[in-house]
This record gives structure tokens, sequence and C-alpha cells, in this order.
């Protein structure tokens, strides 16, 4: 028996049932069960179940109507808006395969991913069209499908829109075009017209749903192939770990971006499969998500550490009521203790980190929603996800219980591999195992605790630091708000550690004191060598550092002599 086990929350499974179905075959199950349940909501328009299902089917026909066919692949640039779920669920009823695009993405990092995907179909924003416009005669695209964010919005607010937008000088006006096609028009369709009454091609769950691509912030992004069957599974090892969870009660707050995974998995999915109500909110504004929680009762909230210190430090906060919170969930960048302690102060509501990677549908590990556990961990393996850690120089030998070494996992939510890269498959999936890429340790207990990704451990005077460490002892000064560690050239060291600082408005703190703060609390090679204090930390839209960015500029001419460099490490994605 795993020694994880026993801090399952009364009510969680070791192992769960997965249906042999597609996520369209889901969402159609919730439409059968709750018809006239609100599915989305998105600043006062709702939609019910039978509504969102009849909605999918009709863009479903459009596309296969206008050239998409099984196996394509239909990228979708979009925020947090109906459309964004509808083109989706639309896209794998007809047996096409999604590839998630940042919304903001420039032209360079767009061309890229359109390029290595193959997408030959588009859903996007009119407002980024110009991007696309400009990259598309060097992509596979054939096929734009523009939509509006009036498009869903109730009438009054639709009345309104055109005239915020043109004086913020975001209006912008398409028109329909060869290869350029308006949603609108997808929504006009009835199934039951001639050439389209005939039954569209069923995907199977072995099926690609997803090419997911990699965060790209410690290298070049990589397609990340999840099946139907791998992303059900992530689902429902999700819907399992709440052991309270309503089905057809809950109301989740959709402000986590859905192009990344995590969010996806953790909240479009969830609350799809399970009738569940969906708040859309396109952008993280703090009194936005205030107001959304109160107003409709918000059950379940999963966010990125960001976001949990932008509610605490909003100085109005205790104005709101936040008591309808049951279930609070962090992800993609490690939470910090001081954080979470905020938080958990101000809501009575435990926050359950947890962890994962891009390559594994995404979450494996988790905290229980209820309960103690101890600080900074990443929590217990989700049911059915088995868990070794192994040595770092070969990644082939298991390591004893509470050595620090690489997370390697494999389980039903797995990766099928990277898309056109079988090399990099075959570097981090080995024997059913993938080898993510993280230093963890476990306790006598079966807790696992993230020390850092192998690629960001400093290795300074032939020992190693894990930046998180020092991160932890510099966020408990109550000069700092954030922080991030990173390992910097250094002719004599081999690298040097340095953190970049961010401190509360209205403190001011000398370098000299955080070093001697860091002194007290950690051995002296660990000690950062420099501070370098900052405005705001560079981060990508679901909160993760920029570490590349600020290593870039600190990028020397002289480069460090290979014995005191890290050793040569594949890539593997993000964690999320």
């Amino acid at each position: 028996m795993h020694p994880w086990l026993r801090h399952y929350n009364q009510g969680v499974q070791p192992t769960c049932g997965y249906p042999a179905c597609t996520l369209p075959d889901l969402l159609q199950g919730s439409a059968t069960r709750f018809p006239d349940s609100t599915a989305l909501l998105f600043y006062g328009t709702h939609i019910t179940y039978s509504e969102l299902n009849d909605l999918v089917s009709r863009v479903a026909r459009f596309f296969y109507k206008i050239g998409v066919r099984p196996g394509d692949r239909v990228a979708i640039m979009l925020p947090n808006v109906p459309q964004a779920i509808i083109g989706y669920y639309a896209a794998l009823r007809m047996g096409a395969t999604v590839v998630q695009t940042n919304p903001l993405y420039l032209e360079r990092e767009l061309e890229t991913q359109l390029r290595d995907s193959g997408a030959d179909t588009i859903l996007a924003l009119d407002l980024f069209y110009p991007r696309i416009q400009s990259i598309q005669a060097r992509t596979s695209l054939r096929r734009v499908i523009f939509t509006s964010i009036r498009d869903f919005l109730p009438p009054v607010r639709r009345l309104l829109y055109p005239i915020k937008a043109r004086l913020s000088g975001r209006w912008i006006c398409l028109k329909k075009a060869p290869s350029l096609y308006d949603f609108r028009d997808a929504l006009k369709v009835i199934p039951e017209t001639v050439g389209l009454s005939d039954p569209l091609p069923a995907p199977s769950p072995d099926d690609l749903a997803l090419l997911q691509y990699t965060g790209g912030t410690t290298g070049t992004p990589k397609g990340v192939m999840l099946t139907h069957r791998n992303v059900i599974a992530n689902a429902m090892q999700c819907r399992a770990w709440v052991p309270d969870f309503q089905e057809g009660r809950e109301v989740f707050l959709g402000v986590i971006p859905f192009f990344h995974v995590y969010g996806l998995s953790t909240c479009q999915h969830l609350a799809m499969m399970t009738g569940s109500a969906l708040v859309l909110l396109p952008r993280f504004q703090v009194t936005e998500v205030l107001h959304a929680i109160q107003a409709h009762r918000v059950t379940i909230f999963s966010a990125i550490p960001m976001m949990f210190m932008k509610i605490t430090e909003f100085s109005h906060v205790d104005g709101y009521d936040l008591r309808s919170l049951r279930v609070c969930l962090s992800g993609a960048s490690p939470l910090h203790a001081e954080v979470q302690d905020r938080f958990e102060r101000l809501t009575d509501v435990k926050i359950s980190e947890g962890y994962g990677l891009t390559e594994a549908g995404p979450v494996t590990h988790c905290n229980p929603v209820y309960g103690n556990r101890p600080a900074n961990s990443i929590g217990v393996p989700f049911p059915d996800t088995e868990t070794r850690i192994v040595d770092l120089e070969t990644g082939e030998r298991e390591l004893p219980i509470g050595e620090a070494g690489e997370l390697t996992v494999r389980g039903p939510q797995i990766m099928r591999g990277y898309w056109n890269n079988e090399l990099e498959t075959r570097a981090v999936l080995r024997n059913g195992w993938l080898h993510t890429g993280d230093i963890v340790r476990q306790d006598p207990s079966g807790y696992f605790f993230l020390m850092d990704r192998k690629k960001d451990m400093i290795k300074t005077r032939g020992e190693s630091v894990y930046p998180r460490e020092v991160e932890e002892v510099l966020f408990r000064h109550p000069a700092v708000k954030d922080v991030v560690v990173a390992g910097t050239p250094d002719r004599h060291l081999g690298e040097a550690v340095k953190a970049y600082v961010v401190v509360h408005d209205g403190h001011v703190i000398a370098e000299s004191e955080l070093i001697m703060h860091c002194r007290h609390s950690l051995a002296a090679f660990k000690v950062p060598a420099s501070i370098a204090f900052r405005q705001e930390l560079p981060r990508t839209l679901v909160g993760k550092v920029l570490r590349r960015a600020l290593q870039n500029e600190e990028a020397d001419v002289s480069v460090p002599t290979p014995s005191t460099r890290p050793g040569p490490r594949v890539a593997v994605g993000d964690a999320s």
C-alpha cells in the first residue's frame, strides 16, 4: 500500500472509472442530464446546457461545410469567451484536433506554432486578424473564422461595445471574403438543411483531442499530443479529488486561461462534464473576480498564485462576500507559503496546491481539498497515478524515500508523445514513464515536495542550490512582495545566485539587509551574491516567471568552464 493513500480525503478512492467516450460525448451527457441548467455565464448572458449543445452541433456542421475534416488541426486563439467553448467542442465533435493558441502571441510565435501543427483553420477574435493576416501566407492556414467579444454580450452591452471599442482604439470591422468567415454565420446553421443531415464522422477515445503546446519559457515550444482518453482521465481524476462534489450544482469561476492546459482540465473540462455553471471572464481584474464570486456564489476557483496574491493585496477585499467558496486550487507555478497563508486567513478556505505539466494532461499530484497538509508540499499522487523518484544522472535508479531526485510518473493522463518530434519523445517517455525534469523529494508520510526544475537548479562552488528554497526565505521578509532566484554565469563560481526582488509599496530596503536576512536561514553557498530590485517580474499570462529573460540580461561574453556547468538536459514542457 502506498503511504500517501492515508492522506486521501474520505470518499476519494485510489482508482477511478474512465468511460470509453470522447469530450463531446461528456458534454452531450450533461445536456441530457441537466438540459435547463446554466452552462455558461458571460456578463449577463446565460446559456443552458441544451442551448450550448445545440450551438456546438451547429458550429460542428459549419466546420464540416467549409472543409474541415477528421484529423485536421483547428487552432483556437480566444480568451475565455463563449465562442472558445463552443468552437472547442464543435471541432472535437467532427473529429478535428484542437490547437490552443495563446492570444498574446506575436507574429513570430504564432507562425511557429501554426507551421509546426499544420493547422489549416483558426478561430480567433477579429482584433487578432492583423497578426494572422501578416503570417498566413507562410503557414498552412486556409480558413480564418473571426468573432467579436460582443457576439455573446447581452443586448445593451452589445450596443455599447462598438462605442467603447472605438474610444479605446480597439475597434475593427472585418467583412467576409473567400477563406474569411464570420462565426455568427456558423450559429445560424440548421443541421437538417440539404447536404448537412448526414452523420458527422465520430471521433474515438484514442483520437487526438489536443495539440497542447508547452509554454516555451525555457526553450522551443513542443506540441504535446493528448487524446480524448488522456484528457477525460485527468478531468475524472480532478472530479474524484473533491469528495463532496455536487454535479449540476457547482459554480466554477473561469478566469484561468483555457488556452492553458491547467485551466482547460481543472475548470473547463471539469465544469462541462459535470453539468456545472461556468462563469467566464476574459481577463483577470481583481474587482471583476471578487464581484463574480459574490454575485454568482462561486464554489470552485482554479487560479494561479499571482491571482491569490492580487486578491489578498486588494484594499477593499473585505467589502465582498466570498463565503460561497469551498474549493480553491492553485497550479502553473509555485505557491509561496506567505501568499497561501494570507489568502486562507482572509477567506477561511484552504488552497489545494497541485502539481503537473502539459505532458501529463496536466495534473499528477495535489494536496487534499480538506484537512491539513505540510507547508510547501505539492501533495500526493492522483488516483491511478504511479510515481517514482530517480537519480539525476541516469534517470534509471530509484531513490530511497527522503532523497531528492527527478520525478517520473505513469498513468492514464500521460501524453502520447510530442508532435513530429520522436527524438524528444524518446528522451522523456521511457518504458511508459514520463520523466518530468523536476526535482522532488518524498517524506516518510507520503507527501511530495518540489525542490526545483533540473534546468533551474544552480550549481555554485560545486554545490547545488534550489532557487525555490532561497525564494521562500526571501518571501518571509515583510518588505518582499515578489521574488525569483536564478543562476547567472560567474567566471569563478560557475554560477552565482542572484535574486530579483519586488518590494511592497511604501517599503524601502537595502540589498545588504536582504542578504543578511538570508544568512540567518541559509548555508553560505545558498545566500544570493547580489539582489536586483524591480518594479515587476516578467511573467507569462499564467503566472510563470520568465527566468530565461532575466538570465539573458545577465549573459556574459565569458562562458563558464564545462567543469562548473550543469550537464546538458533535455527540456521537458513547463510545469503547469
